[in-house]
């Protein structure tokens, strides 16, 4: 299986550094660059993001970790993947979620109280129609539409892959998604979602492929700050930081190890703490990429 290792940027990589980074990594040929769905930050927006990037190179891969799907109409979505896949045929990466880690940006994606993942799963599959199917109409509980032709569409069907930490999350991977792109979950909790996917997907009459099944790391360059740590453990209180963030590239790469075991095979690998973002790509450049197989 291939063994891939993409770029995550975080909330402080705003619009004037990323003409440089994007150029440091196709110069680097690192396989992927993520952006994260951050509305209140210096982030650059994925979308917009993905498209600057995939109009200066010809390699690099762009990827979302994650966009929100659930509070956008799935065929607007789908026209904006379907046109960057017809500038940049295979590399572009799509991964959803059902709503922001962040609470006071959930109030931006208006999704009606308590429906958000029955939204999340009937949008889903009106956004795979919309990218495969020819001229057709939708009526579901959430969306209506007439003679949806979306074009151009891809030439290959684009993998819709899915976050999520949660047990419901993963039976919609394996019902509704072609792969999963984990975070602050343990090795042997990547392990089990594994199987749990799996075995969804077996129920649905659906394979996921292998080599589908990543995870999204954070490594220091050193202790990290109290604050950082901190905003860890609200996310996951009941987990001891050092298991799901790497305070050093030795203990990252231990960690990729137990993944690698849990049998995951694509890693974004983003930054934690305050170091340059260069000082970053080069060190993942010298540690990771030569990984790859």
């Amino acid at each position: 299986m291939k063994i891939r290792f993409g770029i995550g940027l975080g909330a402080e990589t705003g619009p004037d550094k990323l003409a440089e980074i994007v150029d440091h990594l196709e110069a680097s040929d690192v396989d992927s660059l993520w952006l994260s769905e951050l509305v209140y930050s210096q982030a650059v927006d994925p979308f917009v993001g993905m498209a600057f990037a995939l109009a200066r190179t010809k390699n690099l891969k762009l990827g979302t970790s994650v966009a929100v799907l659930p509070g956008r109409h799935p065929v607007l979505v789908a026209k904006q993947l379907a046109s960057l896949a017809g500038l940049a045929p295979k590399r572009v990466l799509p991964v959803f979620g059902l709503r922001s880690a962040i609470p006071a940006e959930r109030d931006v994606f208006v999704v009606a109280d308590g429906s958000r993942a029955a939204v999340f799963d009937e949008a889903l599959l009106l956004l795979r129609r919309a990218l495969e199917d020819d001229q057709f109409d939708f009526t579901g509980d959430y969306f209506a539409v007439r003679s949806v032709a979306v074009a151009p569409r891809p030439d290959q069907p684009l993998d819709i892959w899915l976050g999520g930490s949660a047990p419901a999350a993963f039976d919609r991977i394996g019902r509704l998604g072609d792969g999963w792109l984990g975070s602050f979950v343990t090795p042997r909790e990547a392990q089990r979602a594994r199987v749990q996917i799996e075995q969804a997907a077996t129920v649905a009459g659906r394979c996921i492929e292998r080599d589908h099944f990543g995870i999204n790391l954070a490594v220091a360059d050193g202790a990290p700050s109290e604050r950082l740590l901190a905003a860890v453990k609200r996310r996951r209180p009941d987990v001891d930081p050092s298991e799901i963030v790497a305070f050093d590239w030795p203990q990252l790469h231990r960690q990729l190890d137990g993944y690698a075991e849990a049998g995951l095979t694509k890693f974004v690998i983003r930054p934690f703490g305050d170091a340059p973002i260069a000082e970053f790509v080069e060190r993942f450049v010298a540690e990771v990429v030569p990984r790859q197989n």
